[in-house]
């Protein structure tokens, strides 16, 4: 699942006009860079949600794009607004598997890797998410998450690692004790990620680890055009 419903508002007056991972990084909409790399990995089939100017998505990727089948989840269209992280996720839930991929549409990490191997560790240690951290960024120096020695995400560490977005999750994480909202999400109830994976990891059933590769929120405006002065990588892929 690749989340695509907020409104950038600090990418204003960008934003104002088309939706933020739709803004062009180095020559690529924002969200094609993990459209691609997941399609590289064998994850063909995904789910998009959408809010602010929503429309665009689909009118740009369509419902197929290269190796990619896309469903969508069209929160603005069906209820006003964006459903936050979580209850975009549970609203997206009968279209996703047992285990599932979910990120942010508006980070740039073009060296991830999206792996099997990566989905049958998970699958296999029973966790019910595994989370992906970064080096702490200048906008969010003291973190999110830390890491215990046998690779559990802590709430309280002395020291913290930024949450990339890039998660794997199991479906139970989107039910009882952990969230209450039924699968499917048809009242169109609004809730964020952080207080059930924060839930979970109290039980230790989080797992975590430092990705020290290339990545960026691309948060504002500054920081996507000091993404564009880069040099441009070789493309490839589809």
């Amino acid at each position: 699942m690749i989340l695509a419903a907020g409104r950038g508002v600090r990418m204003r007056p960008l934003t104002d006009v088309t939706p933020k991972p739709l803004l062009e990084v180095q020559g690529k909409p924002l969200m094609q860079w993990p459209i691609e790399a997941l399609a590289a990995g064998g994850f063909t089939e995904l789910v998009v949600n959408t809010d602010w100017l929503g429309e665009q998505i689909p009118l740009r990727f369509g419902h197929r794009y290269a190796a990619s089948a896309i469903s969508y989840s069209h929160e603005g269209r069906d209820f006003g607004g964006a459903l936050e992280t979580a209850g975009g996720i549970v609203r997206a839930l009968p279209l996703l598997g047992d285990i599932f991929w979910v990120l942010a549409g508006d980070v740039f990490a073009p060296e991830f890797a999206f792996t099997r191997e990566a989905v049958d560790r998970f699958a296999a240690s029973g966790r019910l998410a595994h989370l992906w951290l970064v080096p702490n960024p200048p906008h969010n120096l003291r973190g999110d998450f830390g890491i215990s020695p046998a690779g559990l995400a802590l709430n309280d560490a002395p020291l913290k690692h930024t949450f990339s977005t890039i998660g794997l999750y199991r479906a139970a994480l989107f039910a009882p004790p952990y969230c209450t909202i039924a699968a499917g999400n048809a009242q169109g109830a609004k809730a964020p990620l952080a207080p059930i994976l924060r839930a979970a990891m109290e039980e230790g059933r989080v797992g975590a680890e430092l990705y020290a590769g290339d990545w960026t929120d691309v948060g504002t405006p500054e920081r996507l055009a000091a993404l564009n002065q880069k040099k441009r990588p070789a493309q490839g892929g589809p």
